[in-house]
C-alpha cells in the first residue's frame, strides 16, 4: 500500500510538472485606478475575453493594477517575472510607466508588448528595445494625420497644450516636425499634469495668442480639462485631441464642450462606419462584439483594442516559438521575441502588423482615420493623410 502510495504521488507530482510547462504565463500590468484609469479598465476587461488555450497550451494572464504610478509598473514587472515566471508581459497603459519598463526588459530577457502610444518606447532601436514591442499608434503616425487636416482646413497658426510628461514631450517633438513640414506655425506650447484640476494660466496665454487651432495632447478623462477651460473661455477656433481620448469616459467628461473636436484614432473607434471592403472592420467587429457582450452594450474602446490585438499577436508568434523551447523557459522567451518580431501581414483591430527588427510596431496609414465628435459621438470623416 505504501508502494502504491507513493508511486501515486509521484505521478501526481510528475503531471503537475507537466501542467506547469505546458502553461503559457502573461504578465499584464494596466492602469486600472488613477488618472489613466480610463484607458486601463477597458484593457484590464478585455483579459477576461481573451483565449485560454493557444497552440494546444492553457494561457495564464496574471493581472495587476499599477494605479498609473511608474513605480508600481515598475514593481510589477519584476514581480511578474522574478516570482510568476511570465513568458511575456502586456503594459503598461501610460509612456512614463512602459518607458520605465523597458530595463526590466532587457534585464530579464522577457517580451514585452506595450500598451502605450509614444513611438519613444520603441525607438531608437538598441539592445534594450529589441525586447519591447508595441500595439498602439505612435505618435508620429498620428500628428502626422492632425497637422494633415489642419492644413487642409487653412489653419496657419497653432498653440500646443499637453502632458508635462514622456506622452506630452513626444507629440511636442512631433509636432514641431510636422507643422513645419506642413507649413503650420506653433505660436504657444503650454503644459500640465495629469492630475491637475485647473489649466486657466495655460490656457489665458494660448488664448492671447489668438490660435486657429489648439492640440491637446492628453489621454483618458484628464484630457477634458484643457478642452473645458477653452470653451469656457470663450475660444472659438478649433480644437484637436489626440488617439488617447477615444474612449467613451472621455466623451461622458468632456460632454457638450467637445462637440466639434477633430481627432486622428485607429479604425476601431468607427467600426461598424468602415467599408465592407475593410478587412479591419470585421476584425475590430469581431472584437467589439466579444467585448460589448461580456461588459454591456457601447462599453468598448480603442484601448481596450490595443489589448486585445497584442493578442492576436501573441496567437500567431507562440505556435512559432514553441517550435524552440517549452513555456517558462529562457528558450521560449527568446523565441517568442524572435516570432514577434518577425509578425506580417497580421490585420489587427487598429491595423495591418508588419513588423522587422528596426520597427516593433509595423503599422502603416492603414491604422488610422480622421475622426469628429458629433452629436456626442464618434463620426468618421475621412482616411488620415
Amino acid at each position: 500500500m505504501k508502494k502504491t502510495l507513493t508511486f501515486s504521488l509521484l505521478a501526481a507530482a510528475l503531471f503537475s510538472a507537466g501542467l506547469a510547462q505546458a502553461q503559457i504565463k502573461v504578465g499584464v500590468t494596466v492602469s486600472a485606478t488613477g488618472p489613466a484609469a480610463s484607458l486601463g479598465i477597458p484593457e484590464k476587461n478585455t483579459f477576461a475575453v481573451m483565449p485560454k488555450t493557444i497552440a494546444g497550451k492553457t494561457v495564464e494572464y496574471i493581472v495587476l493594477d499599477d494605479a498609473s504610478d511608474t513605480t508600481t509598473a515598475v514593481k510589477n514587472a519584476r514581480k511578474l517575472t522574478a516570482e510568476d515566471k511570465v513568458d511575456i508581459i502586456i503594459g503598461s497603459s501610460v509612456t512614463p510607466n512602459a518607458l520605465a519598463m523597458i530595463d526590466v526588459a532587457a534585464e530579464t530577457e522577457t517580451p514585452v508588448i506595450s500598451l502605450a502610444a509614444s513611438s519613444r518606447i520603441i525607438d531608437p532601436m538598441d539592445a534594450k528595445r529589441r525586447w519591447v514591442f508595441k500595439t498602439p499608434q505612435n505618435d508620429s503616425h498620428m500628428a502626422s494625420a492632425v497637422t494633415g487636416h489642419m492644413a487642409d482646413a487653412g489653419i496657419k497658426n497653432i498653440a500646443f497644450i499637453g502632458f508635462n510628461d514622456a506622452y506630452g514631450s513626444g507629440w511636442s517633438d512631433e509636432m514641431v516636425k510636422f507643422a513645419a513640414l506642413r507649413g503650420l506655425k506653433i505660436v504657444a506650447s503650454e503644459r500640465f499634469a495629469r492630475n491637475d484640476t485647473s489649466v486657466t494660466g495655460q490656457i489665458l496665454k494660448i488664448m492671447a495668442t489668438n490660435p486657429d487651432a489648439v492640440l491637446i495632447a492628453g489621454s483618458g478623462t484628464p484630457a477634458a480639462l484643457p478642452q473645458k477651460a477653452l470653451k469656457e473661455r470663450g475660444y472659438k477656433g478649433k480644437i484637436y485631441q489626440t488617439h488617447g481620448v477615444a474612449n467613451p469616459d472621455f466623451l461622458r467628461v468632456c460632454g457638450k464642450d467637445c462637440e466639434g473636436t477633430f481627432l486622428p484614432a485607429g479604425p476601431i473607434l468607427v467600426a461598424s462606419q468602415l467599408p465592407a471592403s475593410n478587412p479591419i472592420r470585421k476584425v475590430a467587429l469581431d472584437y467589439i462584439g466579444k467585448y460589448e457582450k461580456a461588459f454591456g452594450a457601447g462599453s468598448f474602446s480603442t484601448f481596450g483594442g490595443h489589448a486585445w490585438d497584442s493578442g492576436l499577436v501573441l496567437e500567431k508568434a507562440i505556435p512559432v516559438a514553441l517550435k524552440a523551447g517549452q513555456p517558462g523557459t529562457k528558450q521560449f522567451r527568446a523565441a517568442l521575441r524572435d516570432a514577434i518580431e518577425k509578425t506580417t501581414d497580421l490585420t489587427v483591430s487598429h491595423g495591418v502588423i508588419n513588423m522587422t527588427p528596426n520597427d516593433h510596431l509595423g503599422f502603416d496609414q492603414r491604422a488610422r482615420v480622421m475622426v469628429e465628435v458629433k452629436s456626442g459621438t464618434w463620426k468618421l470623416i475621412g482616411d488620415a493623410k
